[in-house]
């Protein structure tokens, strides 16, 4: 990175942090703290939903996803706007009218307080493990994109998450939230037009969309029901709804954005704009990585887009056969260009015949060279198994460090910086709140004074974030990152929606039905988890109907039994 990209990256970043400590201040009191006073206006609700939800993750992997895999990945957000609409309707009047800290006191209160307990527990694995990752994830791309230590890069997202939280509290966070979104939004689109304007001359946007969608690119809706698919509209639309559901509806980091809402209507509108906003903010989150996919069809690509794993392979003892595999790489490339050339000319021309032929040559040049790079990742896992050998994380950095203007490339780094700090701040101002409400003020201390509240959260929130930093330096592989962190939430989410459909619309079950079904439901979970080829948006679905299953029959056979008249 040149001068002025580092300029524009520490720039942004300390005003992130002077941002966030002002905006954050007069939060003396624990509801201030955790709950901004609930006094937001629903735009503030909506974009702090939106970036909570949206980590590094989304800015870092998705592109890279849509580059080897086309667009079908939106399809897992086709069922979010109908969770928004249902969860507007239905539990965001049960949690303003209950005036609850976190969405796991209703639990006890429908219940008792071991059911408190296992949704807390529940919450506390799956988004501790995300924050871990939600720093991980970013510092190990970053530190490999930037030639910096791990442990700096995510000691810089961790250390400014912790400053501005644990000083301001959730107030901090839903505003910085608000301004971070923005730059991820100017920064994101920002690259995709550049990404338009650096193809060649004479390619335009609608020939640049043809050689996507003969390449499989523009895959965005396939109407096949496999239940081993992972992505395709009815995955999307039940799945999807089902994760939907269950994320914002039962998992605190989101609860606590819209409880945030100075009233129902305000977390209502902020619920329901994400819904509108999120599937076509993906759909342009996808179409960039489509067009850093058409540009490298132009463009020399590297062998191996991970820089870390490309220097390794040049030095070490495999590095004759590297050499061998990137001299192949680029004759296949060379003659990938022509092919893709060739049907470019012949689609303008309107023929059809030769437009058909060259989309088949096209077809076997990207196959060869999608061929020669699976065998440099094959070689770089082999090679060093303890190391991140995935690809799918870094194409879209590596065209931005390559390929993007002086200042703009800092300004993409400012946003997946801006991106994770958001995601991160989210997660540790819910976990502090769950970990002091429903465990310390529960069961440690009940009467405890509003002082000693506050202290107690500040630090739960900086001992989470020293968590979620040390997590990120000692991880291990991932693979698709954007793909690993909706893995890791469906493990859990099925059984938090089953428990929490149990407490607002069957009356009759108890807390020891609604327990032993939540316990099942996880079980069963894991074990498809484990030893299925079911696609995981389904763990959703399953997960929640092993729950209301056994709980059900579990209250039908110990309900009390009327006493039966007697025969006089």
């Amino acid at each position: 990175m040149t001068s002025l990209d580092w300029l524009v990256l520490a720039s942004t970043l300390l005003f992130i942090t002077l941002y966030g400590l002002w905006k954050g201040r007069g939060s003396g009191t624990i509801r201030g703290f955790l709950l901004a006073d609930r006094s937001l206006k629903w735009p503030t609700v909506a974009l702090s939903i939106m970036a909570t939800q949206a980590s590094a993750i989304t800015f870092v992997s998705t592109p890279g996803q849509a580059y080897v895999d086309g667009m079908r990945f939106v399809q897992f957000y086709f069922g979010l706007p109908l969770a928004m609409v249902i969860l507007s309707i239905t539990v965001v009047p049960i949690y303003h009218r209950l005036k609850v800290f976190t969405a796991y006191e209703y639990l006890e209160l429908r219940f008792d307080p071991k059911m408190r307990v296992l949704g807390t527990l529940l919450f506390l694995v799956s988004r501790g493990l995300a924050a871990g990752m939600t720093i991980y994830a970013p510092s190990l791309v970053l530190s490999a994109m930037l030639g910096l230590d791990i442990r700096i890069t995510s000691l810089i997202i961790g250390g400014i998450v912790i400053i501005y939280t644990t000083t301001g509290g959730v107030k901090a966070v839903n505003h910085t939230d608000v301004f971070q979104m923005l730059i991820i939004m100017g920064g994101m689109l920002t690259a995709f037009v550049i990404a338009v304007r650096l193809l060649p001359e004479g390619i335009s946007f609608g020939d640049a969309l043809a050689v996507a969608g003969a390449s499989g690119r523009l895959n965005t809706v396939d109407t096949s029901f496999d239940p081993g698919n992972r992505y395709n509209l009815w995955t999307g639309l039940i799945g999807g709804m089902f994760v939907a559901l269950a994320y914002f509806g039962t998992d605190q980091s989101q609860v606590q954005r819209y409880l945030t809402g100075r009233s129902m209507a305000q977390s209502r509108l902020g619920l329901l704009f994400n819904g509108l906003a999120k599937v076509p903010m993906q759909f342009v989150i996808l179409l960039l990585g489509v067009m850093v996919f058409v540009f490298f069809q132009f463009h020399p690509s590297p062998l191996l887009f991970n820089p870390v794993s490309a220097d390794r392979l040049r030095s070490g003892p495999v590095a004759a056969e590297y050499g061998d595999l990137d001299r192949r790489h680029s004759a296949a490339l060379a003659r990938q260009e022509v092919a893709v050339r060739d049907f470019v000319e012949a689609r303008k021309a309107g023929d059809t015949t030769a437009a058909g032929v060259g989309r088949q040559r096209m077809t076997e040049a990207q196959r060869e060279v999608a061929g020669i790079r699976t065998q440099a990742s094959a070689l770089a896992a082999a090679s060093d198994p303890a190391s991140d050998s995935s690809d799918v994380n870094y194409i879209f950095l590596s065209f931005v460090v390559a390929h993007l203007p002086a200042g703009i490339v800092g300004l993409v780094f400012a946003c997946i910086f801006a991106a994770s700090m958001s995601s991160s701040s989210g997660e540790l101002s819910a976990l502090a709140t769950v970990s002091v409400v429903d465990i310390y003020r529960r069961f440690i201390r009940k009467e405890v004074s509003d002082r000693r509240l506050l202290v107690v959260s500040r630090l739960m929130m900086a001992c989470w974030g020293i968590y979620g930093i040390l997590f990120a330096q000692y991880a291990g592989k991932l693979g698709s990152l954007v793909e690993a962190v909706n893995i890791l939430g469906s493990l859990f989410y099925g059984t938090m929606l089953g428990i929490f459909l149990l407490a607002f619309y069957f009356k009759s079950v108890g807390g020891t039905a609604a327990f032993v079904g939540g316990v099942f439901g996880e079980a069963v979970v894991l074990i498809f988890f484990l030893f299925s080829g079911v696609a995981w948006l389904w763990y959703n679905v399953i997960g929640c109907a092993t729950v209301l299953l056994v709980a059900l029959t579990i209250s039908l056979f110990t309900r009390p039994r009327l006493p039966q008249p007697s025969g006089n």
